[in-house]
Parts: C-alpha cells; structure tokens; sequence
C-alpha cells in the first residue's frame, strides 16, 4: 500500500504510452480560463448571496487566496512532472500508492460532479432564455430535480417543484459526444467559448456597476462570518467554500500537462495567470451585481436562515414576495440585466452563458477521463478504460461512461448541492498536493525544479490550512459525501488495484533509473508471480 512509483518512471512511463502534445501556451491558458469562469460566476453568485449577503464579496476573496496558495504548490508539482494525473500522478511518486488512490479517487468524485453541477447550472440559463425571449414555457416538472433535505442522516427528495432536469441532460452528453472526437477539436471549440464568456461579464460589469448603490451593501453580513448557531455551511466563510468551486478550474490545466507542448515554461505560467484573470472578472462581477439589486437571503417560514437548495429555500423562492430577488434566480447575471432595464442585453447575456457554459463541462469531463486514464494505465483500474480511440485518439471509452454519470446526477440534484459536493473532493485532493510537494522537497532536494514554490515553508502549510478551513466549513450532508465516497474507493482499491496495480506486480513499462540499475529487464518485485506464468495472468 505504502510502495511509490518514482518519479523517473512516471516520466518514462508516460513518454512511452502518452497523449499526443497538442496544445500550445494560448490554447492552454483558454483552456484554462475556460474552465474557472463558468457557473461559479454565472450562477453561483446567487447560492454565494444566500449564505453570505453582499459579505460574498469577503467569500470571493477568501476562496480565491486559498486557490492561489493550493496553485503554487501545484505549479511546482506540476513543471517537475508534466503528465496527466494531476495531484493522483503527485501523491504516487511521493506518498505511496494507497494514499494516491485515495487522491484520484476524490479527483474523479470532483471532476463528474463538478461537471453535473455545470450542466444544472446551464439548464437554469437555457430555460431562462426560451422563457424570456421567446416566450416559451418549459413543463415544471421537468426543469429540474427535487429538493434535498436531511432527515437524519438519511436524504429525502421532495419531488413537489420537479422530477428531472431534461437540459441538463442534453448538454451533458452533448459535451461528451464533442470530447470523444478529440482535444485539438474540444480546445479550438473552447477557444471561441471563452471569448464569448469574457465579453459577456465586461458587458455586464460596464451596464451594472455605473447603476451600483451603495446602500445595496448593508446589511453587509447578514449571516455573520460562519452562520447562525445550529447552522453548517452558512456565512462568510461557508459561501467561500462552496464559492471555492469558482476557482477549480486551473487544476484541469495540470492534468492537460501530458498534451502541452513545452509544458515545463507553460504549465506554471498558465496555472498562475490563469487564476489571476479570473479573480479579477469575479470580484468586479459580484460588487455589480451586489450594488445594481441587493443580495440579501430570503429566510425560512420560521424566520431561520436556509441553504440555497433544499426544500425549505424552494419553497421560500416560491413565495410571490421573493419572485424577483437576486437569490432565488438560476440565471443571477442575466437576471440582474433584467431588472435594471436592459431586458435585451439580458437575454443576450443569457444566450452567452448557453453558448460559454459548456465549455466548463468540457474541461471537467476532459480532466476527470484523464485522471481515469492514468489510473488505469497503472493498472489500478481495468485497463479497457485506458483504452484509445483508433480514429480519434481519444479514451473514449471512460469518456463515455463518465458522461452517462454526469447526465445522471445533473438531472436529479440542484446545482448548489452538487457544487458542494465536488468541493469536498476538491479541497482533500489540494490539502494532499500541499504535503506532497514539501515532502519531495525533503525527499529529492536536488531534482531540477523548473518553478519552485516561493517559501514553500509558508505558502505549502497556509494551503493546508485553508483547504482544512473550508471544507468543515461545507454542508453536513457534503461533508459526509467525501468519507463515503472514499470508503467505496478502499473497496475497489483492495478488491481490485491492490492486485493489480503495475508497481505490486512488478511489471514495468521502463527501467526505473538508478546508478547501480542492471542492464536488461527490471526483475519482477518479491513475491511477485513471474512473467507469463498462470498466476501473472489472473
């Protein structure tokens, strides 16, 4: 469990059985960019403003620094050992192999949730427009799944308001489909996704800010900094972490690693900058919006404060009184717009969001098919699903399976939910990238460090810190998903990867280097059953 696969294998290895190098600083900088700025701007900003008020201005700034402690570390990471696999490729090399399954597990919890949580986020954009622009009404029941609540610790759907969501659906396996024909493809498509995306939040902060009150403000922190008494996930610092699902996206430029081109320069320069240009846009986008119409919750029938999502939000949202308030809108920017008198701009600004959205989804199913495929090109998972396209040069079949998933979980929960969840996967896979790369610092101090991490004995344990801070930070019921979600993942690793993990069984795709290596065929491990024989092949 404790064995590493090191780091002059990893790289071999890859070199060996690699993704082609496709894509260039630009194009990875849009990717990057393309994957954070997407639903937590366009429609997070109202679950944001349930938890905190206008205080998710504090949020914004919270989830941001925690991010670009966490991007360091990575940057680091990620120029020494440019392939795919992200913080599962880090945690292998430098934790053992038990600790990086743990840590792709969560990643693959992270990415497919995160990339239902887009699509719900999506659909809310989708059936705003048909609705405002052209008139038409989409059937109740099937614009978006039911309300969650905990009794207990047992979940309990209500289905009163909704049964399904059919868009989000569609665009999930819309993506998919686009993904499986190949990443030059998906990037060129991103690249005028983003384009539209940024246009879009400039127009709006240029019409929201100039009608900005000041007024709007107070109560600045309606919710205090972590909630009233009895409540998780609540206030400043808890509609930071789930605000922090705004920022996530730089991670899927590091599992991009293995398809960049020259990705010792690029990797770390796209990672930082990436994140920097995205700050910005969410800062100046949540103060317009904050200041054009207010951003205060709506309250439960006993006056209580409510998370956005469950069934006592719904049935707030519902009241005639709430119709038209920022929090209770699955299209906030667009619906800013609308309330400020720019009807058609909104709607404008909503056809962005259809159009820019599904570039999200793409970079989170991309990501999570990647760390998939390296999981199973260790032999940790069968390795069918590292299986590549004979035409398409793409592993399409993890692909696939991972969108059905998505498509699934995006058309029965709510979009503030599953961001949530995803965050908790997240925030365990960036608090293990921060004790991996001090602890390679101590364990191979003399390995070329193309970026180092600026005083790695600061920034490395603020990360962890902040990670830590905000997911206690999360919901009960996301909190709880993470512990599960591992507990089945200890099933399958000793059911499965355990005995068929390369590294256990001693097959080897190249020589690990040492000085006093033997020339020839690395000899199987002890205990290891010998090539060809019965035993090697169950």
């Amino acid at each position: 469990m404790w064995r590493v696969k090191s780091l002059d294998a990893i790289l071999a290895t890859a070199e060996k059985k690699s993704l082609h190098r496709s894509l260039g600083p630009v194009q990875l900088t849009l990717l990057g960019v393309g994957a954070i700025i997407g639903t937590g701007i366009f429609v997070l900003t109202a679950a944001a403003a349930q938890k905190a008020g206008p205080g998710m201005m504090w949020s914004f700034v919270i989830a941001g620094a925690v991010c670009a402690f966490a991007a360091l570390c990575y940057s680091e990471l990620a120029s020494m050992v440019p392939v795919s696999g992200s913080a599962y490729t880090y945690s292998y090399a430098v934790m053992g192999e038990l600790l990086a399954w743990m840590v792709g597990w969560a990643l693959i919890l992270e990415y497919a949730v995160a990339a239902s949580a887009v699509s719900a986020g999506w659909s809310g954009y989708f059936l705003g427009l048909i609705e405002n622009a052209l008139g038409f009404q989409w059937p109740e029941l099937l614009r978006q799944g039911p309300a969650w609540s905990m009794n207990g610790w047992m979940p309990v759907a209500d289905f009163s308001h909704g049964i399904v969501n059919v868009p989000a659906i569609v665009v999930a396996l819309a993506v998919t489909s686009l993904l499986v024909v190949g990443t030059t493809e998906s990037a060129t498509v991103n690249a005028a996704l983003v384009a539209i995306k940024v246009t879009a939040l400039t127009v709006f902060i240029a019409l929201a800010l100039p009608v900005l009150k000041t007024g709007n403000f107070s109560p600045f922190a309606p919710n205090g900094w972590f909630g009233p008494a009895g409540t998780t996930g609540m206030g400043i610092v808890g509609a930071a972490a789930s605000i922090f699902f705004a920022y996530v996206g730089f991670d899927a430029v590091s599992t991009a690693a293995e398809e960049t081109k020259n990705p010792q320069r690029n990797v770390p320069i796209d990672l930082i900058g990436s994140l920097g240009i995205c700050t910005f846009f969410y800062l100046l986008v949540a103060a317009g919006a904050i200041g054009a119409m207010g951003a205060q919750p709506v309250l439960g029938a006993d006056g209580s404060a409510v998370q956005p999502g469950s069934a006592a939000f719904v049935a707030a949202c519902a009241l005639p009184a709430n119709a038209d308030v920022l929090v209770c809108s699955n299209e906030a920017l667009a619906h800013v717009l609308r309330q400020i008198n720019f009807p058609v701009i909104g709607n404008l600004l909503g056809l962005a969001a259809n159009l820019a959205l599904p570039s999200v989804i793409l970079m989170m199913i991309y990501g999570q098919t990647r760390i998939f495929f390296v999981m199973a090109r260790d032999g940790l998972l069968p390795e069918k699903l590292a299986s590549i396209h004979p035409k398409f040069k793409t592993p399409h079949i993890v692909t696939m399976v991972t969108g059905v998933f998505v498509a699934i979980a995006a058309a029965f929960f709510p979009v503030g939910q599953l961001a949530d969840i995803s965050n908790s996967g997240t925030l365990f896979a960036f608090f293990m990238v921060s004790i991996a790369v001090m602890v390679l610092r101590v364990k191979d101090p003399n390995r070329p460090r193309p970026f180092k991490t600026p005083l790695i004995w600061v920034v490395a344990p603020v990360a962890m810190v902040g990670c830590a801070v905000l997911y206690f930070n999360l919901p009960v019921e996301a909190m709880a998903v993470l512990p599960i979600w591992g507990a089945i993942g200890l099933v399958i690793y000793f059911a499965y990867g355990y005995r068929k993990s390369h590294v256990g069984r001693g097959v080897t795709e190249v020589p690990e280097l040492s000085p006093d290596a033997p020339a020839g065929p690395v000899p199987p491990m002890p205990g290891a059953p010998a090539p060809g024989s019965k035993e090697e092949r169950d």
